[in-house]
């Protein structure tokens, strides 16, 4: 079995020989419709012939690009299982794009990729995309690169500030004291409450998670409307489950790992 690049490359060139062959037999069915308008039998019997030849290349040709792919509807959904990641992984460092792997993510700042087999493509930042050939692919994550971000990250700090709120409310009887505001609270009680409705958590998953941390962190603000300020700590928890960490990568390839969120009033 060939990789997906190459099987992906033998189809556009056997369609390409295709458009070419079909290029000829429109030009010789212009020359014979052009000997007729003339009356030139002598031109009018060449150019049936021609377009004769012209016709059967074209249909060889046709057969090669309709025969072109040779993956099984099995194989290819056992390739993009087993073998995608690292073919675009691979494509994509020869263009100078590092894509790294986390808990089944492809993850190459700031894009996720998660792939999805059955359905014969990825979704990439929540977005459904069945152009799937490695080059390709490789090419909208470095155009995702370069391209200014619309994520509103001052909207998700005061997402994670009213769901502190209420946590730290709710544990504090309703009753907020200064210490109250000098509370760590796990991440993962943030984002279990955040993903709540039926199906949010697979729309809006752990990676997504951490990356709109990490970019809240990396750009700001730092600061809610009300004026309290939020930090991430990671203390002991760093030493907690996997379950309760968030993990994204950085530009240079570095885990960031995030436990707890913090929001100090007035600070």
């Amino acid at each position: 079995m060939s990789d997906l690049e190459q099987a992906f490359d033998d189809v556009e060139q056997a369609a390409a020989s295709a458009l070419e062959s079909a290029a000829g037999l429109v030009k010789q069915a212009r020359s014979l419709q052009k000997a007729a308008r003339e009356g030139n039998v002598a031109r009018m019997k060449r150019a049936r012939t021609d377009l004769d030849a012209s016709l059967s290349g074209l249909m060889q040709a046709v057969a090669v690009a309709v025969e072109s792919w040779t993956f099984s509807d099995e194989q290819e959904e056992r390739y993009l299982e087993e073998r995608y990641a690292g073919e675009l992984s691979a494509v994509a460092a020869r263009k100078g794009l590092e894509i790294h792997e986390r808990d089944g993510r492809l993850i190459s700042h700031p894009s996720i990729v998660r792939l999805l087999p059955r359905d014969r493509a990825v979704r990439m930042d929540g977005r459904k995309v069945s152009a799937i050939r490695p080059s390709y692919l490789a090419d909208l994550l470095l155009k995702n690169q370069k391209k200014s971000s619309r994520h509103r990250s001052d909207a998700f700090l005061e997402s994670l500030y009213a769901v502190y709120t209420d946590i730290v409310q709710g544990e504090s009887s309703g009753r907020l004291m200064p210490d109250d505001w000098q509370r760590v609270v796990p991440l993962a009680r943030i984002y279990r409450l955040l993903t709540s409705l039926p199906g949010a958590g697979r729309d809006y998953d752990r990676t997504d998670f951490a990356r709109d941390l990490y970019r809240l962190q990396a750009g700001g603000p730092t600061r809610t409307r009300k004026g309290a300020t939020v930090s991430f700590p990671a203390s002991s928890g760093t030493r907690q489950a996997k379950r309760d960490l968030f993990t994204f990568v950085g530009p240079d390839g570095q885990d960031v790992v995030y436990y707890g969120v913090r929001f100090t009033k007035g600070g």
